[in-house]
């Protein structure tokens, strides 16, 4: 499988530095093949087309990089835990 870096960005019309809103991602996860969808969020398109490839990669997005941020606050939150306890 190869993974072509910023299509989901370039395809939601969302520039490569910015973080594409869950929001977007789970209402394109939630909709049919097929489907035009009008975008929750205001970043990028309003009116996004859901096909298979864009299905995909909001899928990967989903379990890859927004669960590494989620990780990340956890991890986060049990070493201020840590400190506030002892």
């Amino acid at each position: 499988m190869r993974i072509k870096k910023g299509a989901l960005h370039r395809q939601l019309g969302i520039p490569q530095g910015v973080r594409i809103p869950t929001r977007l991602l789970v209402a394109i996860k939630n909709a049919e093949i097929g489907e035009t969808i009008t975008n929750p969020t205001s970043m990028g398109k309003r009116r996004i087309k859901v096909t298979k490839l864009l299905k995909k990669r909001v899928v990967f997005a989903l379990n890859f990089g927004h669960r590494r941020s989620r990780d990340r606050v956890e991890e986060m939150h049990r070493r201020l835990y840590k400190a506030l306890i002892g």
